[in-house]
């Protein structure tokens, strides 16, 4: 938590205006722009301002996850997605207040403008993304055949492949570590054995591991149902073990919460080509036909965030799968959203992906 100036009398924050000047982006700039220098921002904020540094408006990765939800391109300019009115500050609201606003609005960086409207500063409580990463519950899904993958399952649970030097399952579980998270479950089956002869109860990977047993195949979210309700964390994680992906899992967490989300599907944006040219007709009559046309939809991530309260909706110790939790809770009238990845991804679902998995920026 800090406030940033760039107040040339503040000699002390020479390093927090570079910062500070970093983040700022014209409102022509790209979405893919934008999303290149968020990532590389610890700030989790772009202030979009013109050439005198009057502010016009900011972008979160929020504003972009929203904007490819829309079938935004990643080519237009940020102007058409900011927040054009973002909560600001003066720069004489005592920091205490500051706090409470950020925390009443759920943001994590407000800016401080002067009474021109340009970017004196920027009040940060980004430090409040980290609370609770630790005792989050992440539960990942281990216990599969692998059938497309035989004969290199026949051997060895899929989790357990060998991407890069390191089991698949491995570089997952290192991915939620590097960004905090300590707590995980691993749903296992298929030769579990050999998943817990190489990962114990985590001790020699800085986390703790516990299993849930999966006697019986209880589809994509069956063995949910054997979690200890009493242990888990509000909200837990839940994730495929054949996925590799660069998720910012903090940010989908972040994303759960604001929305006050029961139930947060992760989505994918899937294109493909029809090999036959589509035929549009009014009645009888011939309208026009396009050839091979490209479609483009959203496609379930295989990554979740649930509230821990909502596991009781999936029978005991039964075939459940995990999806359908979505329906019922909509049914309800419950929060349930879509979070889309725009990170690498990918499924180790057949030779092909797992040949390029061994190539691929997601395992590394």
């Amino acid at each position: 938590m800090r406030t940033v100036t760039i107040s040339p009398a503040s000699a002390h924050c020479i390093h927090e205006v570079s910062l500070l000047k970093e983040i700022m982006v014209a409102a022509d700039v790209s979405i893919y722009c934008a999303i290149k220098a968020l990532d590389a921002s610890a700030l989790q904020v772009l202030l979009v301002v013109d050439n005198s540094v009057h502010l016009t408006g900011t972008i979160t990765d929020g504003d972009i996850r929203r904007a490819i939800l829309r079938g935004c391109s990643m080519e237009e300019p940020i102007s058409s997605v900011m927040n054009a009115n973002p909560v600001t500050v003066d720069p004489k609201t005592g920091r205490d207040e500051v706090l409470s606003i950020m925390r009443a609005e759920s943001i994590h960086c407000v800016p401080v403008l002067d009474v021109d409207g340009c970017v004196v500063g920027l009040e940060t409580d980004t430090g409040s993304l980290l609370e609770g990463i630790e005792d989050t519950c992440v539960v990942l899904m281990a216990g599969g055949l692998g059938m497309r993958l035989r004969p290199l399952t026949e051997s060895v649970p899929k989790p357990m492949l060998d991407v890069k030097g390191k089991p698949m399952l491995e570089h997952i579980i290192g991915r939620f570590v590097e960004q905090g998270f300590r707590r995980f479950y691993l749903s296992v089956n298929y030769k579990s054995e050999l998943i817990r002869q190489h990962f114990g109860d985590g001790a020699g990977f800085g986390v703790n591991i516990s299993y849930i047993d999966e006697l019986k195949p209880l589809g994509t979210g069956g063995a949910l149902s054997l979690l200890p309700t009493d242990e888990l964390s509000e909200n837990i994680i839940v994730m495929n073990g054949d996925l590799l992906t660069t998720l910012n899992f903090r940010q989908l967490l972040d994303f759960h919460n604001t929305h006050n989300g029961h139930a947060t599907m992760c989505v994918r944006d899937y294109s493909f080509q029809l090999p036959y040219g589509v035929v549009h007709s009014d009645g009888m009559r011939f309208v026009d036909i396009v050839e091979k046309p490209a479609q483009s939809c959203f496609v379930n991530a295989g990554v979740y965030v649930l509230r821990s309260s909502e596991l009781q909706h999936i029978p005991r110790d039964n075939f459940f799968n995990l999806p359908d939790i979505f329906a019922r809770l909509k049914a309800q009238d419950k929060t349930v959203s879509v979070f889309p990845v725009r990170e690498e991804w990918r499924d180790i679902g057949n030779f092909h992906d797992y040949e390029l998995a061994n190539s691929a920026r997601a395992a590394e």
